[in-house]
């Protein structure tokens, strides 16, 4: 299994930074993990987006599907599709109003929304808790706890697994879904802020102790928002998790196992 990082700003990109977007190759497949701003560039550099075999959206903030619109225009608008799109639907693992949040980046008005459909072209299927696969990849879906319907990833092939956390603040349903894990790529968007509000992200401490608790193999830092510390994220991390531990960097690849 090899994950590519497109991108790891958090909330919004910085120079040369776009947010969240990662590619994941296992078993024959491409699966894209999240497309934040700038992740689909940066995607073109890796793979054919037509040759992905999925996408997974953890939840529907703009960090982590704004550039879904720049797939759906490449998909419905190139002259010369490799193939039918309509017959090949790309799957799409993402929270139920799905459809219709991608759909409105499409559409200048109401009326227009009404008749803006991209399930000709992208096959949804709403996220709950449970397994799915993608060909012979395994994607176990966890809830996780943030401001809105979100979820965390499980993706095993081949006895090797990566776990995602999407946005979440520390929970037990993470440390369920990490257990084991061979590597933990975690949301550390801060330092610890006293008065932060709840429900947002973890702090890079956190990470560590959800890392720690799990008795994951590495650990790797992602979604620091670009106007915090990311060498005091780092090393708080170390100070909660004794394992390998660093910060995602845009064209960082991690072969597992390591």
């Amino acid at each position: 299994m090899q994950l590519t990082v497109l991108g790891c700003s958090g909330s919004a990109p910085g120079p040369d930074l776009p947010t969240s977007g990662y590619l994941v190759e296992a078993g024959g497949v491409r699966i894209v993990l999240e497309l934040g701003s700038g992740v689909f560039g940066a995607l073109m550099r890796h793979c054919d987006p037509f040759d992905l075999d999925a996408v997974l959206l953890s939840h529907l903030h703009l960090d982590h599907c704004a550039d879904f619109s720049s797939l759906t225009v490449y998909r419905r608008e190139h002259p010369e599709p490799p193939y039918d799109v309509t017959e090949r639907r790309l799957p799409v693992f993402a929270p139920s109003h799905a459809p219709s949040r991608l759909a409105a980046a499409h559409a200048a008005d109401r009326a227009s929304l009404a008749r803006t459909d991209l399930s000709e072209t992208f096959d949804f299927v709403p996220l709950a808790p449970g397994k799915y696969a993608v060909g012979p990849v395994e994607v176990e879906v966890a809830a996780m706890r943030h401001i809105c319907e979100a979820y965390g990833f499980r993706i095993s092939y081949g006895g090797v697994s990566l776990v995602f956390s999407g946005d979440t603040v520390p929970c037990p349903d993470l440390v369920r879904l990490a257990r084991g894990a061979d590597l933990l790529l975690a949301d550390s968007a801060w330092r610890t802020q006293a008065g932060r509000a709840n429900y947002l992200h973890m702090s890079g401490r956190e990470a560590g102790e959800v890392a720690a608790s799990a008795g994951v193999r590495r650990l790797v830092l992602t979604h620091v928002l670009p106007w915090s510390d990311r060498e005091g994220v780092l090393a708080d991390a170390k100070e909660t998790f004794s394992g390998p531990v660093s910060l995602a960097t845009p064209g960082a690849t991690y072969t597992l196992p390591a």
